[in-house]
């Protein structure tokens, strides 16, 4: 599957049974930062649809210059501002 496949699965339709638990992947940190990722990317085969558990979850990203910092100082002074 190529990565925009991975990208575009549809939750709805995809098998629960099919997905790896997210929960049983073990990335061996003796190898290098290059070996951990593949390790990683090897055992969930498809890293935006897995399976946490009952769960599917699916993730994505934004194409964006925001930060994840950024967003998390967001939502501090939001909620700080909101109390």
């Amino acid at each position: 599957m190529s990565i925009e496949e991975m990208k575009n699965v549809d939750v709805r339709m995809v098998k629960r049974e099919e997905l790896t638990d997210i929960r049983e992947v073990e990335v061996n940190k003796r190898k290098s930062q290059e070996g951990q990722i593949k390790d990683y990317l090897e055992q969930i085969k498809n890293p935006y649809c897995y399976r946490y558990g009952e769960y599917i979850v699916k993730i994505g990203f934004e194409d964006t210059t925001v930060t994840l910092t950024d967003r998390l100082q967001e939502l501090i002074l939001k909620t700080a501002s909101a109390i």
